[in-house]
Protein backbone atom coordinates (compact mmCIF):
# COMPACT_ATOMS: atom_id res chain seq x y z
CA UNK A 1 0.00 0.00 0.00
CA UNK A 2 2.44 2.14 1.07
CA UNK A 3 4.55 1.91 -2.32
CA UNK A 4 1.17 2.49 -4.38
CA UNK A 5 0.91 5.97 -2.42
CA UNK A 6 4.52 6.70 -3.73
CA UNK A 7 3.98 5.85 -6.97
CA UNK A 8 0.58 7.76 -6.83
CA UNK A 9 2.33 10.74 -5.45
CA UNK A 10 5.40 11.05 -8.44
CA UNK A 11 2.51 10.50 -11.50
CA UNK A 12 0.43 13.35 -9.45
CA UNK A 13 3.98 15.37 -9.15
CA UNK A 14 4.63 14.84 -12.90
CA UNK A 15 0.81 15.79 -14.61
CA UNK A 16 1.23 19.30 -11.91
CA UNK A 17 4.87 20.07 -13.02
CA UNK A 18 3.86 19.42 -16.76
CA UNK A 19 0.42 21.43 -16.40
CA UNK A 20 2.28 24.46 -15.00
CA UNK A 21 4.90 24.13 -17.82
CA UNK A 22 2.25 24.17 -20.51
CA UNK A 23 0.20 27.17 -18.65
CA UNK A 24 2.75 29.56 -18.11
CA UNK A 25 3.36 30.13 -21.86
CA UNK A 26 6.53 32.82 -23.39
CA UNK A 27 6.75 35.44 -21.44
CA UNK A 28 5.27 38.84 -23.34
CA UNK A 29 7.63 42.66 -23.02
CA UNK A 30 5.34 45.95 -22.64
CA UNK A 31 5.52 47.42 -26.14
CA UNK A 32 3.99 50.77 -27.82
CA UNK A 33 2.32 48.60 -30.11
CA UNK A 34 -1.04 46.37 -29.72
CA UNK A 35 -1.00 42.89 -30.81
CA UNK A 36 1.83 40.40 -30.86
CA UNK A 37 5.30 41.47 -29.15
CA UNK A 38 7.14 39.26 -31.37
CA UNK A 39 6.92 37.71 -34.87
CA UNK A 40 9.26 34.76 -35.17
CA UNK A 41 12.60 36.54 -37.30
CA UNK A 42 13.01 35.11 -40.88
CA UNK A 43 14.97 37.21 -43.07
CA UNK A 44 12.26 35.82 -45.58
CA UNK A 45 9.69 37.43 -44.95
CA UNK A 46 8.65 41.17 -45.55
CA UNK A 47 6.40 43.00 -43.16
CA UNK A 48 4.70 46.10 -45.02
CA UNK A 49 5.53 49.53 -43.17
CA UNK A 50 2.59 52.41 -44.78
CA UNK A 51 2.22 54.67 -42.34
CA UNK A 52 3.31 55.08 -38.67
CA UNK A 53 0.08 53.88 -37.28
CA UNK A 54 0.15 50.73 -39.70
CA UNK A 55 3.92 49.28 -39.41
CA UNK A 56 3.88 46.19 -37.89
CA UNK A 57 7.25 45.73 -38.59
CA UNK A 58 8.72 48.14 -35.72
CA UNK A 59 7.79 47.74 -32.27
CA UNK A 60 9.22 50.61 -29.78
CA UNK A 61 10.41 49.21 -26.69
CA UNK A 62 8.56 51.24 -24.09
CA UNK A 63 10.44 48.87 -21.38
CA UNK A 64 13.41 50.03 -22.65
CA UNK A 65 12.72 53.60 -21.74
CA UNK A 66 11.20 54.20 -25.95
CA UNK A 67 15.42 53.88 -26.22
CA UNK A 68 15.22 50.31 -28.83
CA UNK A 69 13.39 49.63 -31.28
CA UNK A 70 12.62 45.61 -31.97
CA UNK A 71 12.86 44.90 -35.91
CA UNK A 72 10.06 42.12 -36.27
CA UNK A 73 11.62 40.88 -39.62
CA UNK A 74 14.95 40.47 -38.31
CA UNK A 75 14.50 39.86 -34.56
CA UNK A 76 17.30 42.75 -33.98
CA UNK A 77 17.16 45.27 -31.56
CA UNK A 78 17.95 49.51 -33.27
CA UNK A 79 18.66 52.40 -31.02
CA UNK A 80 15.50 54.59 -31.62
CA UNK A 81 17.93 57.81 -32.02
CA UNK A 82 21.27 56.48 -32.82
CA UNK A 83 24.44 59.12 -32.21
CA UNK A 84 24.52 62.53 -34.17
CA UNK A 85 28.28 62.35 -33.72
CA UNK A 86 30.50 60.85 -35.98
CA UNK A 87 33.38 58.53 -35.56
CA UNK A 88 36.18 56.51 -37.03
CA UNK A 89 35.70 53.03 -37.30
CA UNK A 90 37.69 51.59 -34.79
CA UNK A 91 35.54 54.68 -32.19
CA UNK A 92 32.60 53.42 -33.63
CA UNK A 93 33.25 50.10 -32.38
CA UNK A 94 34.28 51.15 -29.03
CA UNK A 95 30.80 53.63 -28.44
CA UNK A 96 28.53 50.78 -29.50
CA UNK A 97 30.64 48.13 -27.21
CA UNK A 98 30.52 51.20 -24.18
CA UNK A 99 26.91 52.20 -24.69
CA UNK A 100 23.93 51.91 -22.10
CA UNK A 101 20.58 52.39 -24.03
CA UNK A 102 17.13 51.33 -22.40
CA UNK A 103 19.22 50.60 -19.16
CA UNK A 104 20.67 47.27 -22.21
CA UNK A 105 24.49 46.67 -22.25
CA UNK A 106 25.27 44.34 -24.89
CA UNK A 107 25.22 46.68 -27.86
CA UNK A 108 27.71 46.13 -30.85
CA UNK A 109 28.41 47.60 -34.70
CA UNK A 110 25.92 45.93 -36.78
CA UNK A 111 27.23 43.41 -39.74
CA UNK A 112 26.74 45.33 -43.06
CA UNK A 113 23.99 43.08 -44.07
CA UNK A 114 21.90 43.64 -40.77
CA UNK A 115 22.21 47.77 -41.11
CA UNK A 116 21.30 47.45 -45.26
CA UNK A 117 18.07 45.92 -43.87
CA UNK A 118 16.65 48.98 -42.74
CA UNK A 119 17.29 50.35 -46.03
CA UNK A 120 13.69 50.82 -48.39
CA UNK A 121 15.37 51.61 -51.70
CA UNK A 122 12.13 52.96 -52.62
CA UNK A 123 13.02 55.73 -50.09
CA UNK A 124 15.42 58.35 -49.66
CA UNK A 125 17.00 60.94 -46.85
CA UNK A 126 16.35 58.88 -44.88
CA UNK A 127 16.55 55.77 -47.17
CA UNK A 128 14.00 54.07 -44.43
CA UNK A 129 10.31 52.53 -44.49
CA UNK A 130 7.76 54.88 -44.53
CA UNK A 131 6.06 54.55 -40.56
CA UNK A 132 9.30 53.96 -39.01
CA UNK A 133 9.94 55.09 -35.55
CA UNK A 134 13.53 56.10 -36.28
CA UNK A 135 14.58 59.35 -35.09
CA UNK A 136 17.83 61.41 -35.85
CA UNK A 137 19.07 59.25 -38.75
CA UNK A 138 20.93 61.16 -40.74
CA UNK A 139 21.30 60.93 -44.38
CA UNK A 140 24.51 60.00 -44.93
CA UNK A 141 27.42 57.39 -44.08
CA UNK A 142 26.82 54.91 -40.88
CA UNK A 143 29.91 52.18 -40.23
CA UNK A 144 28.84 48.02 -39.86
CA UNK A 145 31.73 46.22 -38.76
CA UNK A 146 32.05 44.43 -42.10
CA UNK A 147 36.17 44.79 -42.96
CA UNK A 148 36.33 44.97 -46.49
CA UNK A 149 38.01 41.74 -48.62
CA UNK A 150 40.53 44.12 -50.26
CA UNK A 151 41.92 45.38 -47.42
CA UNK A 152 41.79 45.56 -43.32
CA UNK A 153 41.97 49.45 -43.35
CA UNK A 154 38.81 49.21 -45.33
CA UNK A 155 35.04 48.55 -43.94
CA UNK A 156 31.77 48.60 -45.11
CA UNK A 157 29.03 51.13 -44.67
CA UNK A 158 25.33 52.04 -45.65
CA UNK A 159 24.83 55.90 -46.71
CA UNK A 160 21.06 56.43 -45.59
CA UNK A 161 20.47 59.44 -48.13
CA UNK A 162 20.09 56.41 -50.93
CA UNK A 163 20.44 53.72 -49.27
CA UNK A 164 23.34 52.73 -51.22
CA UNK A 165 25.95 50.79 -49.44
CA UNK A 166 29.97 50.94 -50.39
CA UNK A 167 33.27 50.72 -48.96
CA UNK A 168 35.35 53.88 -47.01
CA UNK A 169 38.48 53.76 -45.10
CA UNK A 170 38.26 53.61 -41.48
CA UNK A 171 40.21 56.70 -40.53
CA UNK A 172 36.91 58.41 -42.01
CA UNK A 173 34.39 59.86 -39.81
CA UNK A 174 31.04 58.27 -40.43
CA UNK A 175 27.86 58.05 -38.20
CA UNK A 176 27.25 55.28 -36.01
CA UNK A 177 24.11 52.97 -35.20
CA UNK A 178 24.29 50.81 -32.34
CA UNK A 179 22.10 46.77 -32.21
CA UNK A 180 21.57 44.56 -29.94
CA UNK A 181 20.43 40.61 -30.69
CA UNK A 182 21.51 38.41 -33.75
CA UNK A 183 24.96 37.28 -34.52
CA UNK A 184 27.21 39.39 -36.28
CA UNK A 185 29.75 36.93 -37.64
CA UNK A 186 32.01 39.92 -39.10
CA UNK A 187 35.10 39.80 -38.02
CA UNK A 188 36.72 43.13 -36.39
Amino acid sequence: MKQKQQILRIIFGCVAVGTLVLASGPAHAVTTSNGPYYATPSWDQQLQCDTTATCPRFIVLSNWSSEAVLDRETGLVWEQSPATTTNTWSNARFHCTSLTTGGRKGWRLPSVHELASLVDPNQSNPALPPGHPFTNVQSSGYWSATTSADGPTIAWGVVFGDGGVSTFGKIAPFFVWCVRGGMNADQY
